[in-house]
């Protein structure tokens, strides 16, 4: 009783705060579970956890040997393909309007630059992300996402500098138990905003609804994501320092990653739970 009790409180405290964001992205997150159409299934039971919104994202993609990404996942999760090749993929941004259901975000805590590896697996036909590794200059986000989502997250030293139409970013990771990874990049949007169209190699590397992970054992776990299509632009990047898959002993291609831009995205996660059907 009292559980729902808190829950129907966090939805009237939501239901105000999208009244009063007056067009503040970090305030009106929940309004993307109007906008479902993109989905490949249906929203999941019960209410979310937790919200973000993520800002000045570059998505850098580079297309590797299946057999080299299975190396880095767990023997529960398979390894995504697009036309016989896995994708891993280093992901810069700004993440913003940090905070649970209900509350507002946290003066100090809820924007941080955050910088994440990843790669993709499906189960029950639910294509999902799997993290290698995320970076985040908030050490109690750090905390927090380890505990709550067993995530692989580490302290760095981060800094984002905007000028004009371009973005520069820089990682160094700090944690003590986290092998060395740094990344310094240049990246800016080239030109005008499109949605993935299904089946194409964007929808593939963008488009997906929830992330993956595993406890102690070994199983695997599922926390479902809701946000609107991505607003993918055409990016240039100049790469000067990424090792951030080195810790995988994953090389990475010298041909060019395929790049994409994102100004703004607005996030609703939900809590971890055993992955079925």
């Amino acid at each position: 009783m009292i559980a729902g009790l808190v829950s129907a409180a966090a939805g009237v405290s939501e239901t105000l705060l999208a009244s009063v964001s007056r067009g503040v992205a970090e305030l009106s997150q929940s309004r993307v579970l109007t906008q479902t159409g993109n989905r490949p299934w249906p929203l999941p039971d019960g209410p979310w956890l937790m919200a973000q919104t993520w800002r000045d994202l570059l998505f850098a993609h580079w297309a590797l040997d299946p057999e080299i990404v299975r190396r880095a996942l767990p023997p529960s999760l398979p390894v995504d393909t697009f036309d016989g090749r896995a994708w891993v993929g280093v992901t810069p941004f700004e993440l913003s309007g940090l905070r649970p259901r209900g509350g507002p975000p946290l003066p100090g805590a809820s924007r941080f630059p955050e910088l994440n590896v990843r790669t993709y697996t499906t189960l029950d036909a639910k294509p999902g992300i799997f993290f290698l590794s995320l970076d985040a200059a908030n050490p109690l986000a750090v905390l927090a996402a380890r505990r709550a989502y067993r995530l692989p997250y580490f302290r760095a030293r981060m800094a984002i500098v905007r000028e004009a139409n371009a973005v520069h970013y820089s990682s160094e990771r700090v944690s003590p138990d986290g092998d060395r990874a740094c990344f310094i990049a240049d990246y800016r949007p080239t030109g005008g905003v499109s949605v993935a169209t299904p089946g194409s190699l964007e929808y593939f590397l963008t488009e997906r609804y929830c992330l993956y992970t595993v406890d102690e054992s070994g199983l695997a776990l599922r926390a479902q994501i809701q946000h609107p299509p991505w607003p993918l632009q055409p990016a240039s990047a100049n790469l000067q320092v990424n090792t951030m898959t080195r810790p995988w002993q994953i090389d990475l291609p010298q041909a060019r990653p395929v790049l994409h831009y994102a100004r703004l995205q607005n996030v609703l996660i939900w809590s971890l739970r055993p992955a079925g059907p």
